[in-house]
C-alpha cells in the first residue's frame, strides 16, 4: 500500500539570484515551503545595472509587496530630481556630427518614449540583491550547493537533488532559476540537445559603473542623470543612473562577427574576457562628441561581455514532470529591451499562482497524489508562458538592429524607428497581467476537479480531469 502524502508541496528553487530570490518571496507568502540551493558561499549577482518597468512592478507586489521595498529602497529614477521623475527615454543620433558645428549638430534627440510614471528606474544588481536577502529566512537557503542532477522519480516519490558535494535533498517541485548557464536546463532537456545551450549574438557589451562626480562636469547635469540611448551603425551606447544617483550605468554595445569559443565541454564556458577603454573607442571612432566623452570616462581596463541567448534554439519546453525553468534558464535573452528580469518577474508570478491553488488542491483533498498534481499545473505554466518570453528573445535581437540602423523595416526612418519601438515596448510594459492570471486560473479549474468521486476502497477514490484521473493515494 502506497503512503499517503503530506498535502504541503516542498519547492526547491535552483539558484539564488534575482529571479529564484523573487521566485522564494512569492512561495513564501503564500506559505509555501521553499529551499533555495545556490552553488555560491553567499548570494551573488553577476552584472551592473537592472530596469524595471511598472508592468514588472505590478507583478512584485501581486508577488509580495517587500519585493516593491526593496526594489524601492536601491532604485533611481529617472531624471535630475528623484521626486519629479522623467518618465521619458531619450533617442539620439549618437553617430552623425558636423565638425564645423558640434553644438548644433552633435548627439541630435532623434525621438522620445513616453514610459509612464516611473516607468524607467534604475538599480545596482548587488544592491537589489542585498535588499531582497533581508526578507529570505535563513532555514530556506542552503550555500555552497553546486546542483548536478535529478532523478524525477515516479508518482507517489519526491524528486531527488543531488549536489557536488555529494548531498541530496527531496521535494515535490525543482524550479531551475540558475540562469543562462543553466544546469537544469541541461538536464532537462539533453546534453546532445542544442537548445539545452545559449549562443552567441556576435554583440559584446562593454560594461562599467561611473562615479556621478566624474560624470557630471564632463556630460553635465542632465545628460548625467538622465536615460540616454546614442544610436549609431552596428553600435550604440545605453547610460542611465543607478546607486541613487551616485554612479552611471554605461554599456556599450558592439558588433564582433567573431566565433566566441566557450571552452568548457562540460557545459558553458566564460562569456567575458578583459578589454580595454582603447578598444572601445577604436569601435566608436569618428562617433560624436557625446560619445567620444562617454568614451573617455569608460576605466583603462574594463570587461568585454559576450552577449549569448537562447535565439538560435529555444528551449521547446520548459517543463518535465515536476521539473520546470523559470527566468534565464527558460528564456535568456539579450538585453536590448531592458525586460529580462521583468519577464522572469512574470514566470515567478504564474508559478506562484498555480502552486498556490496546487496547495489548495491538496488541502481540500489531501488523498491525492501531490506529484500528479505537481505535473498538471506545470502543463499549464508551459502553455501560458513560452510564447511572451520567447517573443522577447527574438524581439530583443531585432530592437538592437532597430537601433542600430539595419533593421530592414525601418533603417534610418525615425518615424519608422519610433513606431517600432513604441509597439515593441508597448507589448512589454502595458502585459494584461490579470489576463494573464485569469488564463491560470480558466486553464486549472478546467482541469482539477469538482468534486472527489469516492469508489472501492481497493481501487482508491479518483479526481476527475478534463482529459485524465489522477490517482488518489490509499
Amino acid at each position: 500500500m502506497a503512503t499517503r502524502q503530506s498535502s504541503q508541496v516542498q519547492v526547491a528553487i535552483v539558484g539564488g539570484g534575482i529571479i529564484g530570490l523573487i521566485t522564494a518571496l512569492g512561495l513564501l507568502r503564500r506559505n509555501i515551503p521553499v529551499k533555495i540551493y545556490e552553488q555560491s558561499r553567499s548570494f551573488r549577482e553577476i552584472g551592473a545595472g537592472v530596469a524595471f518597468t511598472a508592468n514588472a512592478m505590478q507583478c512584485m507586489a501581486l508577488l509580495d509587496p517587500v519585493i516593491v521595498d526593496a526594489v524601492n529602497a536601491v532604485a533611481t529614477p529617472n531624471g535630475e530630481d528623484s521626486s519629479k521623475p522623467n518618465d521619458y527615454l531619450r533617442y539620439h543620433d549618437g553617430y552623425h556630427w558636423d565638425p564645423n558645428d558640434p553644438e548644433g549638430t552633435d548627439d541630435k534627440l532623434l525621438f522620445l518614449l513616453h514610459s509612464g510614471y516611473k516607468g524607467f528606474q534604475g538599480c545596482h544588481r548587488a544592491n537589489l540583491l542585498d535588499e531582497l536577502v533581508k526578507y529570505i529566512p535563513s532555514h530556506a537557503v542552503e550555500f555552497g550547493k553546486r546542483f548536478i542532477g535529478y532523478n524525477n522519480r515516479g508518482l507517489g516519490e519526491k524528486v531527488l537533488l543531488q549536489f557536488g558535494d555529494g548531498s541530496t535533498a527531496e521535494a515535490d517541485i525543482v524550479i531551475g532559476c540558475d540562469g543562462i548557464k543553466s544546469k537544469v536546463r541541461q538536464l532537462l532537456l539533453g546534453a546532445e540537445n542544442p537548445a539545452s545551450y545559449p549562443y552567441f549574438s556576435h554583440k559584446v557589451a562593454y560594461r562599467a559603473l561611473i562615479p556621478m562626480d566624474r560624470v557630471e562636469p564632463v556630460l553635465g547635469p542632465f545628460k548625467s542623470r538622465n536615460q540616454h540611448m546614442h544610436m549609431g551603425p552596428r553600435a550604440h551606447i545605453l547610460h542611465f543612473p543607478v546607486a541613487a544617483g551616485k554612479l552611471l550605468n554605461v554599456v556599450a554595445f558592439v558588433t564582433d562577427h567573431a566565433d566566441w569559443p566557450l571552452g568548457d565541454p562540460n557545459g558553458v564556458g566564460n562569456m567575458t574576457s578583459p578589454g580595454t577603454r582603447e578598444g572601445v573607442a577604436a569601435s566608436f571612432k569618428g562617433w560624436g562628441p557625446t560619445v567620444t566623452k562617454i568614451v573617455n570616462l569608460l576605466p583603462d581596463t574594463i570587461d568585454k561581455w559576450a552577449i549569448f541567448d537562447t535565439y538560435d534554439h529555444p528551449a521547446p519546453t520548459f517543463v518535465q514532470g515536476r521539473i520546470c525553468l523559470a527566468g534565464d534558464a527558460a528564456h535568456a535573452s539579450s538585453p536590448h529591451h531592458g525586460a529580462g528580469a521583468g519577464i522572469g518577474v512574470e514566470d515567478a508570478l504564474a508559478l506562484c499562482t498555480l502552486l498556490e491553488k496546487a496547495t489548495e488542491t491538496l488541502s481540500q483533498n489531501p488523498q491525492v497524489d501531490t506529484a500528479a498534481i505537481i505535473e498538471s499545473s506545470l502543463e499549464i505554466y508551459n502553455k501560458v508562458r513560452p510564447p511572451r518570453s520567447q517573443w522577447l528573445v527574438q524581439s530583443s535581437r531585432e530592437v538592437c538592429d532597430i537601433y542600430e540602423w539595419v533593421y530592414p523595416e525601418t533603417q534610418m526612418d525615425w518615424d519608422k524607428c519610433l513606431a517600432e519601438i513604441t509597439a515593441r515596448s508597448h507589448k512589454l510594459w502595458y502585459f494584461d497581467i490579470e489576463g494573464m492570471l485569469k488564463t491560470i486560473h480558466d486553464n486549472y479549474d478546467s482541469h482539477f476537479p469538482m468534486r472527489m468521486d469516492g469508489g472501492d476502497s481497493s481501487e482508491g477514490a479518483h479526481v476527475q480531469m478534463e482529459n485524465n484521473v489522477i490517482q488518489v493515494m490509499s
